[in-house]
């Protein structure tokens, strides 16, 4: 049984910064990636940003130098720090955890808004 818990979503103003967490639990699991995705009122479910275990990132263009994906391994902790935040960064944020066996576990979202 994995369970992945959000926290840190809320209401910013455009510009301003927010910081997600998640923490990926279960007996004898080992995540390889782990990272963001979020979903927007009419839009499909997209990728934001994802890191594996060795550090490698991968961003996605629309939040590259602004956002910024860290990871605690041994606590199954990953994190993403939003900065210069804009309403279209506005959407369901989901925190993903991949095993080595290439099973995908989902958390239950936390909604970020940025208004402007």
């Amino acid at each position: 049984q994995v369970q992945l818990v959000e926290s840190g979503g809320g209401l910013v103003q455009a510009g301003g910064s927010l910081r997600l967490s998640c923490v990926a639990s279960g007996n004898g699991f080992r995540f390889n990636a782990m990272g963001w995705y979020r979903q927007a009122p009419g839009k499909q479910r997209e990728l934001v940003a994802t890191i594996n275990r060795g550090g490698r990132t991968n961003y996605a263009d629309s939040v590259k130098g602004r956002f910024t994906i860290l990871r605690d391994n041994a606590k199954n902790t990953v994190f993403l720090q939003m900065n210069s935040l804009k309403p279209e960064d506005t959407a369901a944020y989901y925190c993903n955890a991949e095993t080595y066996v290439s099973v995908n576990y989902w958390g239950q979202g936390t909604q970020v808004t940025v208004s402007s």
